[in-house]
């Protein structure tokens, strides 16, 4: 089953998700522990459903850690003693506000699952929620049926007996659980962003990233792989399965040495590769791409657009030369592994064990209707989306949301037009750009119709392989029609916000906008810091590295002076350098360009929120509240947002796979670029975040 990576998708998000979730809670306590991992349904004496609140005024005082300095460690000096406190729950590889909305979500999104099982009748939205969610908590019938749903598959492997066969079995990886060596794709193509394209890109890797296979911070991880290959293969009785797991990990990591990095992935410009298939043929031999067409159904497409360029005719040639029976143990594996999760418990933990506890430190699963829940809202987002609207989003938050991004528009079009490094060519072509911005907030205007989707209360593997036929089915009609402008990249309920280069549009669904993100209560300070600050960093992301690569109405063209564009790199140049320098781990120094386009966006976010909440006072000062003034709440508003704890394995897994910064990064990283949080709380040289102002990073 293809799985879209957003930011390579011409959209960049403001949050990866690490895994699973846990329940709300305020800052600084501890989320409770779930009991019972198979349990049907949060405890009933508890409604999980209310949204917290982050003390009095927006912010939890009480987390602060008034033994660190400012100047030192801010995003210690915010949020300490909360993170002192915060205990991660057994079934998380890290918790943070983003985790604690993700669990306001899940149990909202729960109470709704549970209102369709009264209310769903056939051929319901309802009623297929209810289908889909009975059949992922239907554990008796799942064990009865083991591996048996996926035997079908299976023999199809072992019956493909040429390498075109086999290539045709990935193409069929669009609609399926099938892996492949390519990722496919349907999207906006970024040089027309008015029709959708062929995507094609690299593929083919069971861990996490190229790193993990060629560097020795991750050889316990390798090997760990290696057990786990072993096991599946001996789970679904395949020959030989010792063998086979040593010769697929020696393919995948030839596999992994001629892949790209992920931040040479990051380039908009050299992802953009059109090509005939017939040309494709010829720059990638060694690889039936007919086959592969067919199996996708896309035997009639006339021009796909390549991403690695020149890892695909490697990652060809490996699979040219590599023996049947290796590539069918791989393709049994893969098939195996994405279908663990919706088979009986012996699959489905392995899965975890793997996948979660091995590979991030998770030490316990999450409960089971956590976990259907997401499948649920992972595969009917927008049936239940627009129930999640009705029940959790009035309307006045809409339009505080819509007042807020014109505060941030504003605050934006002015920082542009006073940058003393920018020729007023190219500052008419960004406020051209910016005045074409589009905003969505909370749901989308029109929902998707899943009439055609069948879903059967007993057939969860079959509801699997259905919903991803759909999906792909979806996609397809879609080609050589005009891009649907009012489609949302995410679901209302998902807790997250996103920029749209191919549109030039930033989204914020329904369920970020909850305390400590956003809280109509709190002090305005706090809102133009957390809420301000992400909507300020959406709004930066169509200027980042590659954000300002694509023009007002969405397409990948150069509209920067040759002057203006080297002042810009040099900028972005020494911020990169910054990030680089530092080490969260030891050994695991981040990835200054991999995190470019995120950092550019957290510095200019904040700066977004701190003049939007001056513009708001119209020339009369900032109220006082606790003795803190309207500018460090601003920045306190900010380090709220990012308290978080992580579990070791899964920072350095997020340092090595994540165009996100750590969070204390995210906090600390931007501050000390920032004038006017030195004079907000007194940051003098010798104070282990100063910059000299000459140091200080300033792009927009």
């Amino acid at each position: 089953m293809n799985r879209l990576w957003l930011c390579a998708a011409a959209a960049c998000a403001l949050w990866v998700a690490a895994s699973g979730a846990v329940h709300a809670q305020t800052s600084g306590s501890q989320a409770p522990k779930e009991q019972n991992i198979d349990g049907d349904g949060p405890p009933p004496e508890q409604d999980l459903t209310q949204a917290p609140r982050m003390g009095p005024w927006g912010f939890d005082t009480t987390g602060e850690d008034p033994s660190a300095k400012a100047g030192d460690d801010f995003f210690r000096f915010a949020n300490g003693k909360a993170i002192d406190k915060l205990v991660i729950p057994e079934d998380r590889s890290r918790f943070g506000a983003f985790d604690s909305l993700r669990e306001l979500s899940d149990s909202r999104s729960q109470a709704v699952i549970g209102g369709a099982a009264k209310d769903a009748g056939p051929g319901t939205d309802a009623g297929r929620i209810k289908a889909l969610y009975a059949s992922f908590m239907n554990r008796g019938r799942l064990f009865s049926l083991d591996s048996k749903p996926m035997q079908a598959e299976l023999a199809a492997i072992r019956a493909a007996k040429t390498h075109a066969d086999l290539a045709r079995l990935m193409g069929k990886g669009a609609s399926s659980l099938y892996g492949s060596f390519f990722g496919i794709y349907i999207s906006d193509d970024a040089k027309d962003p008015r029709r959708y394209a062929v995507i094609l890109t690299q593929s083919g890797l069971g861990l996490p990233d190229r790193d993990y296979y060629l560097t020795d911070q991750f050889k316990d991880k390798k090997a760990k792989y290696l057990d786990y290959l072993t096991a599946t293969l001996k789970r679904i009785n395949w020959p030989q399965p010792a063998l086979r797991a040593k010769q697929i990990l020696a393919m995948e990591t030839e596999i992994a040495q001629v892949s790209w990095t992920r931040a040479e992935q990051r380039d908009d410009d050299k992802t953009y590769n059109p090509m005939t298939p017939a040309e494709l043929a010829a720059a990638a031999p060694g690889f039936d791409w007919s086959a592969f067409f067919a199996g996708a159904e896309l035997s009639g497409a006339k021009r796909v657009i390549v991403s690695e360029n020149t890892a695909f005719p490697k990652i060809a040639a490996i699979y040219g030369k590599t023996p049947i029976a290796v590539l069918q143990a791989w393709h049994a594996y893969t098939l195996a592994d994405s279908a663990s999760p919706y088979l009986s418990r012996r699959f489905d933990q392995a899965s975890f064990d793997f996948h979660s506890k091995a590979l991030s430190g998770v030490p316990e699963q999450r409960a089971r209707w956590k976990r259907g829940t997401s499948l649920v809202s992972g595969q009917l987002g927008e049936a239940l989306g627009r129930v999640y609207v009705e029940k959790y989003f009035p309307p006045e938050y809409k339009a505080q949301m819509l007042a807020l991004v014109g505060d941030l528009r504003v605050a934006l079009g002015e920082r542009i037009k006073k940058l003393d490094w920018m020729s007023e060519p190219t500052k008419a072509k960004a406020l051209e750009k910016l005045a074409k911005f589009n905003v969505k907030i909370g749901y989308p205007d029109k929902w998707r119709d899943y009439s055609k989707l069948v879903l059967r209360t007993g057939d969860l593997y079959g509801n699997i392989e259905r919903s991803a036929a759909f999906e792909w089915n979806y996609h397809l009609a879609r080609l050589d029609k005009p891009v649907d402008r009012q489609e949302w990249g995410m679901f209302p309920q998902t807790v997250n916000a996103y920029y749209s280069s191919t549109k030039n549009e930033v989204v914020f669904p329904a369920a970020i906008l909850q305390p400590p993100f956003f809280d109509p209560k709190a002090d305005p300070a706090i809102n133009y810091g957390a809420i301000g600050g992400v909507i300020g960093h959406e709004m930066t992301h169509g200027f980042d590295d590659q954000g300002r690569k694509s023009d007002g109405d969405g397409k990948l063209t150069d509209w920067w002076t040759k002057q203006d564009s080297d002042q810009f790199d040099a900028r972005t140049k020494a911020l990169a350098a910054q990030y680089s320098a530092f080490e969260p781990l030891p050994g695991a120094h981040i990835n200054g360009q991999l995190t470019l386009g995120e950092n550019i966006a957290d510095l200019g976010g904040l700066l977004l929120g701190l003049d939007a909440y001056h513009a708001s006072l119209h020339g009369q000062p900032a109220p006082v509240i606790d003795g803190l003034t309207g500018d460090q709440r601003v920045f306190l508003g900010w380090a709220q947002v990012w308290r978080s704890k992580f579990r070791d394995d899964a920072l350095r897994r997020q340092i090595a796979t994540d165009p996100h910064s750590p969070d204390m990064l995210r906090v600390n990283g931007v501050v000390h670029n920032v004038d006017a949080w030195y004079a907000a709380f007194g940051v003098k040289p010798g104070d282990k975040l100063y910059l000299a102002p000459e140091q200080r990073v300033k792009i927009w």
